[in-house]
């Protein structure tokens, strides 16, 4: 019998702080670089930014419910 694939939020809750925080810091980073090539005109996929946010919101909801 196959095995059911982990969630993505799953995989999250499992990783440490340190390494949750860490991770949060490059999707903030690509986001800003991410706007600021949207800016001028460098973006092909716009799309990017909104799978972007939603990492960051997935990674801010994992730090908040380990608290």
């Amino acid at each position: 019998m196959a095995q059911k694939k982990q969630s993505p939020f799953r995989e999250l809750a499992a990783k440490p702080r340190v390494e949750l925080e860490k991770t949060l810091t490059e999707e903030r980073d690509r986001l800003w670089t991410l706007k600021n090539d949207l800016a001028q005109g460098k973006v092909k996929n716009v799309a990017a930014i909104t799978v972007a946010k939603r990492s960051i919101a997935r990674l801010l909801t994992a730090l908040n419910k380990g608290q």
